[in-house]
């Protein structure tokens, strides 16, 4: 991903709310099927990671982005933002 696509979608990201949060369960088989179905339906997802997680925020993000087969576009504080183009052909998808 170039800086101006990245840019992009943090532009894009600003406006968006958290579609859950990772807590002290970690990251579950459940939550990657919350996030993934997230992804297919908007690509692009923001997401909290709590302050009760023991792992570094930019690690757990790479490692979800890593089983999700996506992008991670952002780590701000304990926030991550994901993005994966969508293969359904029903929305609107991202130009990048």
């Amino acid at each position: 991903m170039t800086s101006k696509q990245r840019s992009k979608l943090k532009s894009l990201a600003a406006n968006l709310s958290p579609v859950t949060q990772i807590g002290k369960g970690g990251v579950s088989d459940n939550l990657l099927e919350t996030l993934s179905q997230a992804l297919e339906a908007h690509e692009l997802i923001k997401v909290n990671i709590l302050q009760t997680v023991e792992e570094d925020a930019d690690n757990i993000a790479q490692n979800v982005a890593e089983l999700l087969k996506a992008e991670v576009v952002i780590v701000i504080g304990r926030k991550a933002v994901f993005y994966r183009r969508s293969q359904r052909k029903d929305i609107e998808h991202i130009e990048l």
